[in-house]
């Protein structure tokens, strides 16, 4: 095996720190006020991080209205942060930042790569907030 396969394999085994994070913002934009789901999201994410001993490292944003996550360049970035091994914990404020009802598949496809790469989601939702991303499927 080469030193360049070493490295890359520990790369994709990283452990992450237990209390990394990364904090996905994709809120649908109001008319009378367009920024004021996403700055919402976005300190019930922090909140939400303290309360619970979690260390955001980053906060990745996207647009509204694509339904495929994989087409977003943020979600993109998640996904990237996760298979590097940077953090334990994405933290979104309800399902359906990761993908719509409509295409709820899309959501559990996310939801299932994240774990297999041992990170859990977290929803910021008071509702679900006590629970890990994909207990849904």
């Amino acid at each position: 095996m080469t030193s360049a396969g070493t490295t890359q394999e520990k790369a994709t085994s990283a452990v992450p720190d237990p209390a990394a994070a990364v904090l996905y913002v994709c809120a649908q934009r109001g008319t009378v006020t367009p920024g004021l789901a996403a700055e919402r999201a976005e300190e019930e994410g922090q909140s939400f991080a303290q309360e619970h001993g979690l260390t955001i490292i980053e906060v990745v944003k996207d647009e509204y209205g694509e339904p495929d996550p994989c087409s977003r360049t943020g979600w993109l970035r998640v996904r990237e942060l996760a298979e590097a091994g940077a953090v334990a914990t994405v933290i979104v404020r309800w399902p359906s930042s990761i993908a719509p009802e409509s295409s709820s598949e899309l959501r559990y496809r996310e939801t299932r790569w994240l774990r297999e790469h041992g990170v859990r989601v977290r929803y910021t939702w008071e509702p679900l907030a006590a629970t890990d991303g994909g207990e849904d499927e």
